[in-house]
């Protein structure tokens, strides 16, 4: 079986059996000890797909049941393969597919306003409800914050909150734009927690129908609004922008396009927060099953990418931080909550198992991708000018410590 004789030359950890359409087994041991999975292909062509195209074809095979996991899930499978993903992605088929997706990246990433849109409907418009069977209860959709690795998802995403709020220097009455909005929760918990006045921009009419409705049961609608608005289209100025999760959508042409617009948007003395997914190696593409099915037009950018961009816009970067294995745990914690919510998401929601497939596949393989692979986060500090932040970064440390003060003082009343 060709499948097993590639397997067989990168495993280097671990056990792997594969069944193959005929029934047949073959086992590969890897010469260091590791995890044991099998996998069984249900038919040859499936087999040869998974060799020529294994980015594409593990995920879609896993979706249509045409490989199967015999013992553990698809998060045993994936982790040990991503155990060993530093020797397969050396293979011939990985390594082409590697350089054809930096050649066409500028296609596929091109990215004005319309397809913007469609692109952020594809994923963040399906069915409300799904996202209530595995987010925390603000619906904060990336990287939580973890200070012990061992907090449940609703305290460490409170705590991203805060540790974003802490960069931004907040004061009462300060404007503050949120692009990319989501749900509203970030711009909803600075406008509460900081007195701020936000308004927030996001291209998905699910995401602004929820975070409009959030703020006016809140009492916060004076002083907290969302607009349904591509941030290019924004003409006022303000004194803090926050940004999360939303510059993996941007596309690395229009990296130069963005902080042009940021530098526009921000007052002289402004400062943001960018927050977004990257990775720690030279710029790349993307993995082809996640642009097809999950994100269409994503992309992590190299630092460096980001980093020239605002170095030729005119910006400083004040602050740099990189979040490593904190995506990985708050990966772990969606995906055990959307598997024991699974016949739920079918029921309620209306999803069939395909799609169940999908996502299981989408949340097990990014956490496998920041567990052992490229990814991680970071949140860079930017201002106009270089002192618009103080001269050592201790403010931060010290309006969390006030923060994280002030609400054990709340949970003990």
């Amino acid at each position: 079986m060709l499948l097993a004789k590639v397997l067989s030359r990168v495993l280097g950890e671990g056990q792997l059996t594969i069944i193959d359409a005929a029934g047949q087994s073959h086992r590969i041991r890897g010469p260091r000890p590791g995890p044991g999975v099998t996998m069984r292909v249900h038919d040859r062509w499936t087999a040869l797909r998974l060799v020529l195209r294994p980015r594409l074809a593990f995920g879609e095979a896993y979706m249509d049941g045409k490989l199967t996991v015999e013992d553990g899930d698809i998060y045993d499978l994936l982790d040990l393969l991503g155990r060993n993903m530093a020797a397969l992605e050396q293979t011939p088929f990985v390594r082409w597919s590697y350089g054809f997706q930096k050649l066409i990246r500028a296609i596929e990433q091109h990215n004005p306003i319309g397809t913007a849109q469609r692109n952020v409907a594809h994923h963040y418009d399906l069915k409300d409800q799904l996202y209530d069977f595995f987010l925390d209860r603000d619906r904060q959709y990336s990287c939580a914050y973890f200070r012990t690795g061992k907090e449940p998802i609703e305290q460490a995403q409170t705590d991203k909150k805060q540790h974003i709020a802490a960069k931004l220097l907040l004061k009462p009455g300060q404007k503050v734009l949120d692009i990319g909005s989501g749900w509203g929760g970030m711009g909803l918990f600075l406008g509460q927690q900081f007195g701020v006045d936000v308004t927030g921009v996001t291209l998905s009419k699910e995401q602004l129908a929820v975070s409009s409705r959030r703020a006016l049961e809140g009492g916060l609608a004076d002083r907290v609004r969302f607009k349904l608005l591509d941030y290019r289209q924004e003409s006022a100025q303000y004194d803090r922008i926050v940004s999360v999760g939303m510059f993996e959508h941007v596309g690395a042409a229009h990296y130069l396009e963005y902080f042009r617009k940021v530098k526009d948007l921000l007052k002289e003395d402004g400062v943001m927060l960018l927050h977004a997914i990257g990775r720690m190696e030279p710029p790349g593409g993307t993995n082809t099953w996640l642009k097809k099915y999950i994100f269409p037009g994503g992309y992590t950018p190299a630092l460096s990418e980001v980093l020239s961009a605002i170095e030729r816009v005119g910006l400083w970067a004040t602050d740099i931080e990189i979040l490593r294995l904190h995506y990985a745990e708050t990966l772990r914690l969606w995906r055990q909550r959307f598997l024991s919510n699974r016949e739920r998401i079918k029921q309620m929601a209306g999803y069939d198992d395909r799609f169940c497939r999908m996502w299981e596949f989408y949340l097990a393989g990014c956490e496998v991708a920041f567990r052992y692979m490229n990814q991680m986060v970071f949140q860079i500090q930017i201002a106009r000018r270089q002192d618009a932040v103080p001269l050592v970064r201790d403010y931060m440390v010290d309006a969390e410590r006030g923060a994280a003060t002030v609400t054990s003082s709340m949970a003990a009343e």
